[in-house]
């Protein structure tokens, strides 16, 4: 293999890490601000994200039934403990 060979397979290797490093599907962050700490509306659905590279944050995101409005819940508030607990709960009797 000649320099330019050599060359080439350098700079694909130094691409390929670089681009590692940019989240590719990166999801927008709901929670900018730590959110309200309950929820009295009707729920339909609950997603906890858990911190990642992205984000170092959990965040607990409510959608609610009506107009289904999407509202970032206090991870450290009572309602948002029982959530993740259940979320954990679920995830455990699934396995």
């Amino acid at each position: 293999m000649g320099v330019k060979g050599m060359a080439i397979v350098l700079a694909v290797i130094f691409c390929t890490t670089i681009v590692q490093g940019f989240p590719m599907f990166k999801r927008g962050r709901l929670c900018i601000r730590p959110g309200v700490k309950a929820v009295v509306a009707d729920i339909e659905k609950v997603s906890v994200f858990y911190p990642s590279n992205n984000c170092d944050k959990t965040e607990v995101i409510i959608t609610m039934k009506t107009h289904k409005r999407q509202r970032c819940l206090n991870p450290r508030s009572k309602q948002a403990n029982i959530i993740i607990k259940n979320a954990e709960r679920m995830k455990f009797l699934k396995y």
